[in-house]
């Protein structure tokens, strides 16, 4: 038997949310929902879902964001939702690459229809096998399903401190993260310990990254945090 189709709701309007995902799952779908932007993205890369109904005004992160940077590492089916009906915010959606582009309110049956043309149109590259997820920066890729880092094919070794630590960074690529921030998503919300070992793992990273391959991934934004940038 196929697997059921996998749409995630990215809506943070609770009732519509919850109209999508009944309709949804009448037809046969199965659905998630999450209406904050940045954690919507973080659940997107990591490759559970089948198409995405993308509403553009989030918090968090909005939706032409989240948009763009799953873009550059995948071809998932995204269909954009919103209340803005301006020719203008419709081709920017489609140039940063959303497959269609709805406004708010609209048909269900219409809605169908589209999520059924897109899952149509998105054949993967390597013949009908999902494309693999991989992140990447410069000549440094990771492939977090493998749970494998190459630098020009090399492979790197980690330890799962440090591989955690360098995907939150790398799936956050320009964005500047705190001490805190890393803290949290990597340590877990009830690290008691010194937040000095943030440092600590940077420079063990910077030793089998930047050190060892002569280039520069992992920059300090001083009396802020770090960030990997390309």
């Amino acid at each position: 038997m196929d697997k059921p189709v996998r749409i995630f709701i990215v809506e943070d309007e609770r009732r519509i949310a919850r109209f999508l995902q009944i309709e949804l799952e009448h037809e046969g779908f199965e659905t998630e929902i999450e209406e904050n932007g940045t954690r919507a993205y973080e659940r997107i890369m990591q490759g559970n879902f089948d198409l995405v109904l993308l509403d553009v005004m989030l918090p968090g992160m909005d939706g032409m964001t989240i948009c763009k940077r799953v873009r550059e590492v995948s071809s998932l089916p995204i269909i954009m939702l919103t209340a803005k009906d301006e020719v203008e915010d419709k081709v920017a959606g489609l140039d940063i690459g959303a497959d269609d582009y709805m406004t708010k309110p609209f048909a269900i049956e219409e809605l169908m229809a589209r999520i059924r043309n897109a899952l149509r149109k998105h054949v993967p590259d390597n013949g009908g096998v999902p494309l693999e997820e991989r992140l990447q920066v410069k000549n440094l890729v990771m492939y977090p399903k493998r749970y494998e880092v190459e630098v020009d094919g090399e492979t790197v070794h980690l330890t799962k401190k440090e591989y955690s630590l360098l995907e939150y960074m790398m799936r956050n690529k320009r964005t500047v993260l705190t001490r805190d921030q890393i803290l949290e998503k990597v340590w877990g919300y009830d690290y008691s310990g010194d937040t000095n070992v943030v440092d600590v793992y940077i420079r063990y990273l910077r030793a089998k990254l930047d050190d060892r391959f002569h280039e520069k991934y992992i920059y300090t934004v001083r009396g802020v945090g770090y960030a990997v940038k390309e």
